[in-house]
């Protein structure tokens, strides 16, 4: 009964002055009609024949002093025209977000605090000010936002932070202040309420204490951080959801205190169990071959987003489609997977020689990647033309790695030459093709030597972090020869690979040309026939 005395009162205290208007309004209509009816029949005529031309003069009057009253002086640029989204109309569930169960647990005792906040203060705590969700893009940033505010069952207020910033100094905070006095009235009736505002370093960057530029965008940031600390209004149940792909250094330290945004949740791409949930629940959206391996799809997936992997049933279902297919197979989900992370097929017509260069280029590929990589597996090999390559070969570590040692960054660097060395090998001249693999190598070896102390001297330090012109020029001769003898290293032990699996090297560059494309099962199987294991099988 409280809460509904208090929706009562809000809605008065919000339209009053509307109340009032067609009080006066009705009052004034009345008087007027009671001096009409005591007029001369003279008199009213003459009142008909001008009463047209004085309504029409009073609303044309009245439209531009409203135009002009809103333009200027409510400051219309700063309005904020979202409404509430109620949060039995967001409908996401916990159950719902999968694959960040650690992010989750975190998030269930924000929304414990937001249901039970009258325990908190009986006891001495405060509500959380402020939660700030960091994370890649598409990991369920705004779903777990959603989520809160469903499980809460609070009112819900969207933004992104880009429409706090505008050319006009002061309309940002406006617009902040706008959005606080709307939360508080949300909260006020409601019990509660969550501002969610997405990309939230739009406006919470470093702020830049200058003359020049920046003033519109300081602003913003400064009332956001005073609304936040409670300086403007009582503190109701206002929670504030912040959520951005950029690193927490980007941020303003002021805004990052405690009292503001409270608490950090860090969300990262999901493991391999993750993946499994996800792929589950996005095939059983749509109608899929019962054989499916999920668990292979996940191995195959690392490093993907939730929302890469919805995006590859999505593109899987359209290529079944196309393919006048009832059911998604494992082929099109890989047919999926090598669309949307290598690009649409070109069939490009090149010459006989081109081709087998380029057959040969990329069976180099495949051997080292293969026997000489100790993550990384070889999921498919094609010669054709993908984007602005000729040909392709598709890797993927076979775990998640979240850093790499000395091995793993040389088995990059092997991989890389491997194509100039095939051809350099099989044709003892090489193509325009190997200038991405040489940009890749280069800059590889060259963050080994210069950022972190992989040189063959063991040179320690981070001498790409200071000025040019504070290295001396020995040092820069030593660090440079250092870069290029790991480049030299790597090219003579891949030569000497791939000479002595030769035969190997000719056999895939023969299927290549023939074939096109070659899938796992048949590059393993070829692999098996010969002899040979992975790097990480051998003993």
């Amino acid at each position: 009964m409280k809460r509904f005395w208090r929706k009562i009162k809000t809605f008065f205290v919000e339209r009053w002055v509307w109340i009032l208007a067609g009080t006066v309004t009705g009052g004034l209509i009345v008087m007027a009609f009671d001096g009409i009816s005591k007029l001369d029949p003279y008199g009213r005529i003459s009142l008909q024949a001008t009463m047209p031309l004085w309504i029409l003069a009073s609303i044309v009057s009245g439209a531009i002093a409203a135009l002009i009253y809103v333009s200027v002086l409510r400051g219309a640029f700063s309005n904020i025209r979202k409404k509430s989204v109620k949060a039995e109309t967001v409908k996401v569930k916990f159950a719902d977000v999968l694959g960040i169960d650690e992010v989750k647990e975190e998030a269930l005792e924000v929304v414990q605090l937001l249901k039970d906040h009258a325990l908190l203060s009986r006891i001495g705590g405060k509500i959380l000010r402020g939660l700030l969700l960091i994370g890649p893009p598409g990991c369920g940033k705004t779903y777990l936002a959603k989520a809160i505010a469903t499980e809460a069952g609070l009112p819900f207020l969207t933004f992104s932070a880009s429409e706090f910033v505008e050319v006009f100094v002061g309309v940002g905070s406006s617009r902040v202040r706008k959005l606080f006095i709307q939360a508080r009235k949300l909260a006020y009736s409601r019990g509660g309420c969550i501002i969610f505002i997405d990309e939230i370093d739009a406006v919470g960057r470093q702020r830049t204490f200058n003359f020049g530029g920046g003033a519109e965008t300081n602003s913003t940031l400064n009332q956001l951080l005073v609304e936040m600390d409670g300086l403007a209004g009582a503190g109701e149940n206002v929670v504030v959801i912040g959520a951005t792909n950029a690193s927490e250094e980007v941020l303003d330290a002021a805004l990052l205190r405690p009292g503001r945004f409270d608490r950090l949740i860090y969300i990262d791409r999901p493991n391999l169990e993750g993946r499994e949930e996800l792929f589950r629940h996005y095939l059983g959206k749509v109608i899929s071959e019962p054989t499916i391996d999920v668990g292979r799809l996940a191995r195959n997936a690392v490093y993907k987003s939730p929302a890469d992997i919805e995006n590859i049933i999505k593109e899987a279902a359209l290529i079944a489609t196309r393919k006048r297919k009832e059911q998604i197979g494992y082929k099109e989900i890989s047919e999926a997977m090598e669309r949307i992370e290598l690009g649409i097929k070109h069939k490009r017509k090149m010459t006989p020689r081109e081709r087998e260069m380029t057959a040969f280029h990329e069976s180099g590929h495949l051997i080292t990647t293969f026997l000489l990589h100790p993550t990384n597996d070889v999921f498919k090999a094609s010669i054709i033309s993908r984007r602005n390559t000729l040909g392709v070969v598709y890797s993927q570590p076979r775990e998640e790695l979240f850093s790499h040692d000395r091995d793993h960054l040389l088995a990059n660097i092997k991989v890389a030459l491997s194509g100039y060395a095939a051809e350099k090998v099989q044709f003892g001249v090489t193509t325009t093709g190997v200038s991405s693999d040489f940009r890749k190598a280069m800059g590889i070896a060259h963050g080994m030597v210069w950022s972190i102390g992989m040189g063959l001297s063991g040179q320690i330090g981070d001498f790409s972090a200071l000025p040019r012109a504070q290295v001396s020029d020995t040092v820069k001769n030593r660090l440079n020869e250092e870069t290029n003898q790991i480049l030299q290293s790597c090219l003579k032990e891949v030569e000497r690979l791939l000479r002595k699996e030769r035969p190997i090297l000719e056999r895939f560059a023969r299927e290549l040309m023939e074939k096109e494309e070659l899938e796992y099962d048949e590059i393993e199987a070829i692999f098996k026939e010969y002899g040979k294991k992975p790097l990480y099988l051998q003993s």
